[in-house]
């Protein structure tokens, strides 16, 4: 069954209508059942791991920073100040940031004179350690079990990520056995909510939508439904909106408080979304959301595109909000748990 609109904004046959142009928007043709007997068939490319798929999503980052350090940290390099000042370039270069590049450097400092080192090549696994530690925090993975229906709370500027983050989770979801409603708050972009009530068809799953209502009412119906219904997980969008559009910073707030009206203690969850490409742009605006809305999460989306993948331990040492998860690509899959092991093991090849 396909995933259709409800509201009580909205009258059916306008529902059904929009369902029906939805479903036929993303109509293709029917391709020959089969080729002509002279041409091969192609075979399927082989699947790529979630490592496989990390280290190629962090690609750009990595270029920037492993080929750099690896020079660095070469066999018979000496350890002296004029490493370091070419580490903290390196650092800087990748996004770290500035707390988190001293705090790094500070740290290798110790372990020289802890564990004694002598030679440039031991500083590499004790930077990649030194990482780890700093990154640590920041992974907290997700349970949806603390409440029923669990609210996750969707903020971030436009662009950022948030409707296809958010079918992406519904994906995600569905596939560990959980049941979810989707919640179209972005009510004033036509295309949010055509956007939106497509990945409700992909995923089979029902999208309560309203044209150009009140976005918090929108959401506030969802949680009803879902819970009258026993539905797992309610994933509601939000519009996009900038830190500095102070009337709808406001406006999320009442959103929020809407939501808590339909169930104390929700949301249980408000994650921003955040595109890896901006950079140290990150910490200004996880301040402001923060400061708006109590940000349990973040998910930090397109760190494929990007060679500022270090931004997360700038994060890591002035805005230590939890990443949920990370995305490296298009695919439902390309959105997973952030992992820190993982993560560092991909940064560094």
């Amino acid at each position: 069954m396909f995933g259709f609109f409800k509201s009580s904004k909205t009258q059916p046959d306008v529902a059904t209508t929009a369902a029906t142009e939805v479903a036929t928007e993303g109509a293709t043709e029917v391709a020959p059942e089969s080729a002509p007997a002279s041409i091969p068939e192609a075979a399927p490319a082989p699947k790529l791991s979630w490592a496989q798929r990390l280290k190629s999503g962090l690609a750009r980052t990595r270029n920037t920073f492993t080929s750099q350090i690896a020079g660095l940290f070469g066999v018979g390099a000496q350890i002296d100040e004029a490493l370091f000042e070419e580490l903290e370039t390196v650092l800087l270069s990748a996004d770290v940031g500035v707390e988190a590049t001293r705090h790094l450097i500070d740290k290798l400092h110790s372990r020289i004179k802890r564990d004694r080192l002598t030679d440039a090549s031991q500083l590499k696994e004790a930077l990649k350690e030194e990482l780890a530690d700093l990154l640590a925090p920041l992974e907290r993975p997700l349970d949806l079990g603390a409440a029923k229906p669990f609210v996750i709370m969707l903020a971030g500027v436009n662009g950022a990520g948030k409707t296809t983050t958010i079918g992406k989770l519904a994906h995600r979801f569905q596939a560990e056995g959980k049941s979810v409603l989707l919640a179209a708050g972005d009510t004033f972009r036509a295309a949010a909510r055509e956007q939106l009530a497509e990945w409700g068809k992909r995923n089979n799953v029902e999208v309560i939508s309203s044209q150009g209502g009140d976005p918090a009412a929108v959401i506030f119906d969802a949680i009803q439904s879902a819970r009258a219904r026993g539905i797992d997980v309610v994933l509601a969008d939000t519009g996009g909106r900038l830190p500095t559009q102070l009337h709808l910073m406001e406006e999320i707030r009442k959103v929020k408080r809407v939501i808590q009206k339909a169930d104390p203690g929700a949301p249980h969850e408000v994650l921003l979304v955040l595109d890896a490409n901006i950079g140290q742009n990150t910490l200004m605006q996880v301040k402001a959301f923060d400061e708006a809305l109590g940000l349990t999460g973040l998910v930090m989306t397109k760190l494929d595109g990007t060679a500022k993948g270090g931004v997360i331990a700038a994060l890591a040492k002035r805005q230590p909000v939890p990443v949920r998860f990370i995305g490296v690509g298009e695919g439902l899959e390309d959105l997973q748990p952030f992992r820190v092991a993982e993560f560092v093991e991909a940064l560094f090849g």
